[in-house]
């Protein structure tokens, strides 16, 4: 592969920076918070400098999404080398997501916003990596449902929506907020209510 100019290889690692900027900025104050002049600010370049790079906030929210979704098909990449069962594999790639999240790495985004959503929908590397992480899912999913490992009276979008919102679950920010339980503890409490639920199990 043919080495980058330097000057790419300078607008590759400035163009990292504001995304790593951008996520830890999503996750701290979501999405509405969030401006344009601030992450200009903490890069330390101009906002005109940062325009040509991403030409909206929606811009830059998307370009986080996608940094994500990069490093959750890779998460899933793994778990599927691995000997595992389907619903293992699951557990793993949720444990990664709720991760992310405690360690403030994952983009908070409004759950309606009609510029975001169409930056994202028009975005094709977005779309590319989210089909490919669902169906991904989607087939461990299935073929848990077929062992009798989830409940085959779900349909498997609805267990991959209720995966999904895992990763932004209020949920781990809370007990963390107590100071009584580890990062472990959180993680597994919430394993353990996703895929077992709150009803009691016979001992």
């Amino acid at each position: 592969m043919a080495r980058l100019a330097f000057r790419e290889q300078v607008l590759r690692v400035r163009e990292d920076a504001i995304i790593s900027c951008v996520n830890r900025l999503l996750a701290e104050k979501g999405f509405e918070q969030m401006t344009v002049d601030e992450v200009a600010a903490d890069v330390g370049i101009a906002k005109a400098s940062l325009y040509k790079h991403f030409a909206s906030k929606e811009a830059l929210a998307a370009a986080a999404m996608v940094r994500v979704l990069e490093h959750g098909l890779e998460a899933i990449q793994a778990q599927g080398t691995s000997q595992s069962s389907p619903l293992e594999r699951l557990k793993e790639v949720t444990r990664w997501a709720i991760r992310l999240l405690l360690s403030g790495q994952m983009p908070l985004l409004p759950a309606q916003n009609s510029s975001l959503r169409s930056e994202l929908l028009s975005d094709s590397r977005y779309l590319d990596l989210l089909n490919d992480v669902s169906d991904r899912l989607g087939e461990w999913i299935m073929n848990a449902q077929a062992l009798g490992q989830i409940d085959r009276t779900l349909a498997p979008d609805v267990v991959l929506y209720i995966l999904f919102a895992r990763a932004c679950d209020p949920v781990p920010a809370v007990m963390k907020a107590t100071g009584r339980y580890s990062d472990d503890a959180i993680v597994e409490t919430l394993i353990n209510v996703c895929f077992n639920g709150l009803v009691a199990r016979p001992s």
